[in-house]
């Protein structure tokens, strides 16, 4: 299989996370692409440096203001020496308030809900190669039809249009889906994260082309909370489109991956030319999230089950967090997918 990837998506590597009233380890180190990366190195899979293009695929989908701030909020946090040595909001407007302000902490607070995105000075190089990389990713698959893999960090599938939240700032997987719109008119979106895709279900939600299958945690108990209960159909051209389906806590193999059957068959009744995978594996019984528990067979179940559809398929990198198992949930979803013994 053929894997694009970014260096620079190292760069940002916040030590830290404000939640739960106190500082945390962030789930989202720059360890994981390293992973990811030596992974495919040992299994010899083809691997080639995303370049570094162009900004027009990302404000198809992202505000430019949006995009803009992100660009540039590190430099003007970090002309306050007042100011600490990561940028983090400590305001955020509610559903009363809606005039974006013009002040550095007030516009932070504006574009981000939560302060889960914790950004320093390597963060826009980061996730400006993240989103390079499904950019690529997708073209590659345009132009050869056979799969290709999006090795994405930080990852983006809970970014919406105008707000970073859940260690997301641009949504890879959308952008990715929306250039292969313009090759294959219409394209299925799969997100097996363990987490709802809620930035994607917004993204598409009114939209006939994207067809969007979420499998996650039920919103009840677990982040993002306000999003990806099983009513949240679409709306106008994209209703009927959006197909959540969400589980227990401690979900295991079997009733995971009858989610997975299901899905699948959304896919095969909508007959899109492509699809893209928002691969996250934190939905395994060793991740540190600690929420379902599929095993290191189910994911190659799954990899299984997905290959079934024939399609051309972008697999683009969410979640999954730093275990001592995380990279052999790639190998064996890699492998399954593929064809080949474990």
């Amino acid at each position: 299989m053929l894997v694009v990837h970014h260096p620079d998506q190292a760069l940002h590597d916040p030590e830290f996370v404000f939640r739960t009233g106190k500082f945390v380890d962030q789930p989202d180190r720059a360890e994981r692409y390293r992973i990811f990366l030596n992974i495919v190195q040992e299994d010899g899979h083809e691997i080639v440096k995303a370049p570094l293009g162009s900004l027009d695929p990302v404000t198809e989908i992202h505000d430019r203001d949006y995009v803009e701030f992100l660009r540039t909020v590190y430099s003007r946090w970090a002309a306050n020496p007042d100011y600490g040595p990561e940028v983090i909001p400590n305001v955020h407007p509610t559903h009363r308030m809606h005039r974006k302000p013009t002040e550095l902490l007030g516009e932070l607070g504006w574009y981000s809900n939560s302060t889960s995105c914790p950004m320093t000075e390597g963060t826009w190089p980061a996730v400006y190669a993240s989103a390079q990389t499904a950019i690529h990713g997708a073209d590659r698959l345009a132009a050869s039809g056979s799969p290709v893999y999006a090795l994405c960090r930080p990852p983006g599938h809970h970014a919406y249009p105008d707000l970073m939240t859940g260690v997301c700032f641009l949504n890879n997987a959308a952008i990715a889906a929306n250039r292969l719109t313009k090759t294959y008119g219409k394209v299925a979106l799969v997100d097996i994260d363990v987490h709802h895709g809620n930035g994607t279900q917004f993204i598409f939600w009114e939209r006939p082309d994207v067809l969007f299958c979420s499998i996650h945690v039920d919103p009840r108990l677990s982040a993002p909370y306000y999003a990806g209960h099983a009513d949240e159909i679409g709306e106008g051209a994209g209703r009927g489109l959006n197909f959540n389906q969400p589980l227990p806590w401690a979900t295991p193999d079997p009733l995971w991956l009858e989610a997975v059957d299901a899905a699948l068959t959304r896919v095969r009744e909508f007959a899109p030319g492509a699809l893209v995978l928002s691969l996250g594996f934190d939905a395994s019984e060793h991740d540190p999230v600690a929420t379902f528990k599929i095993t290191n067979d189910g994911f190659a179940q799954a990899g299984r089950k997905f290959a079934t559809l024939d399609l051309p398929t972008l697999l683009v990198q969410e979640g999954g967090y730093l275990s001592p198992h995380l990279g052999g949930y790639l190998r064996s979803f890699f492998r399954a997918f593929e064809g080949k013994a474990a």
